[in-house]
């Protein structure tokens, strides 16, 4: 691996105006981090990565990087461009295993994060290095959000973010309250009243879009963002079919070859595709079967009815009739991307909210209520984990000024109670018995 990685820093041109680092969503100083790297400094070049993108272990790997820094290459003009992502997954977990750092000195003040994705995440790590009391709450048992329940374990493995976990929430003091729904027992209200000055709201997109057909509802179908969270739960047999053609489909088919389905083809209303070459490339190469220009118009219990598609005079994309044709499967996952949870924003008052029910924000991250921040998917809709984290940085830069306004929190409600003596051994003996 070090002799391969090393192969790729000495590919670098150390180019005066870095390309890979303007197609970089986070701006990461590529040229500077190989070249740390490749003077023997390997820790420098670690913490630059981190201090710059906290979730840079997992970037390293499920980053559309052909898309990004090393879609942008100067060697990729000619020849295969440098390999960032390599570079970057080496020094990163290899620089992570040494951070054992304890939380900055406190501030005095706290902050409230609901929502263990991307974007809670960076901005949890980043207030709590500013001295800020930080407690994440989601309504899973671990962090991740969508990088934990929504891409594999074969692309992104659940011990880089539980190594996340401890090195940067425990080790940093950050609190982390699991299987807590924010909006039902515990409301935004509940936080503010409990001393916390600012709020972040980065619950994510967990609702599935629905295809709105006959047949979505029986028991061979599922939606995507369900599947990935627990594959395993599922008995989609031999030959599945996937409504979809985006990354999550991919994921989905690539998933459901390893759960044993020995046919699996992917639908796609267009010629062209929204999921990355690189991962349809992995997925054509696992086997997956790919079938462009069709419309689902109805689920049965013995497979799906398709028909070719074509665009009406509005552009919109419509059946041919007399094209229906039924392709025989044995489970249907709908990949047809997320929309947004409101029980949340129902709950509070004061902020404002799209038709398609994402918040609204400025640049900044901040929404129609004062102290309460957001962004990630819940504000943009689905996008990269990459983009989380850029936008994340942004608004923990814009809460940490807000919060500077505001004066130091007082608790005045009951002052001065002493605190109650811990009960003997022997009181605990006789409670016992």
């Amino acid at each position: 691996m070090a002799l391969h990685v090393m192969e790729e820093a000495n590919r670098c041109l150390q180019c005066k105006k870095p390309r890979c680092m303007e197609g970089c969503p986070i701006h990461t100083n590529i040229p500077e981090v190989i070249r740390l790297l490749k003077d023997g400094q390997l820790n420098q070049a670690g913490r630059m990565l981190f201090e710059n993108n906290p979730l840079t272990t997992v970037c390293a790997l499920v980053c559309n990087h052909e898309a990004q820094c090393e879609g942008n290459c100067v060697r990729g003009i000619k020849e295969a461009p440098v390999h960032f992502s390599v570079i970057e997954s080496y020094i990163s977990t290899t620089y992570a295993n040494q951070m054992v750092q304890g939380p900055a000195p406190s501030n005095g003040r706290k902050v409230a994060i609901i929502g263990a994705g991307p974007a809670g995440i960076s901005i949890a790590i980043i207030l709590a290095r500013y001295g800020y009391k930080v407690t994440i709450f989601d309504s899973r048992d671990k962090i991740g959000g969508v990088m934990r329940y929504g891409i594999p374990d074969f692309r992104l493995p659940d011990s880089v973010l539980d190594d996340i976990a401890y090195r940067h929430l425990e080790l940093k003091g950050i609190q982390f309250r699991p299987n807590t729904y924010v909006g039902t027992a515990i409301t935004i209200d509940d936080l503010f009243r409990d001393g916390y000055q600012s709020i972040f709201l980065g619950a994510g997109l967990w609702k599935p879009n629905r295809l709105n057909i006959r047949g979505e509802s029986l028991g061979h179908v599922t939606y995507a963002i369900n599947y990935l969270a627990n594959p395993g739960a599922f008995r989609l047999g031999d030959r599945v079919m996937i409504v979809g053609m985006g990354n999550s489909a991919m994921d989905c088919a690539r998933t459901a070859i390893r759960q044993g389905a020995k046919y699996v083809t992917c639908i796609n209303r267009r010629e062209e595709y929204s999921a990355s070459e690189y991962e349809a490339s992995y997925a054509k190469l696992e086997g997956v079967h790919f079938m462009m220009n069709k419309c689902t118009l109805e689920i049965r219990e013995d497979g799906i009815v398709l028909a070719d598609s074509q665009k009406d005079e509005n552009g919109r994309v419509v059946p041919v009739p007399g094209t229906e044709k039924l392709y025989p499967c044995t489970g249907v996952i709908i990949a047809a991307s997320q929309g947004a949870e409101n029980s949340l924003v129902s709950s509070t008052k004061g902020i404002d909210v799209s038709r398609k029910g994402l918040l609204v924000v400025d640049e900044d991250g901040h929404t129609s209520r004062p102290g309460i921040f957001a962004a990630g998917d819940a504000t943009s809709g689905a996008r990269t984990v990459v983009e989380a984290v850029a936008n994340g940085k942004r608004v923990a830069e814009a809460m940490h000024a807000y919060m500077q306004t505001l004066p130091m929190p007082q608790m005045t409600d009951y002052p001065d109670i002493p605190v109650a003596e811990e009960p003997t051994a022997s009181a605990h003996a006789e409670v016992v018995l």
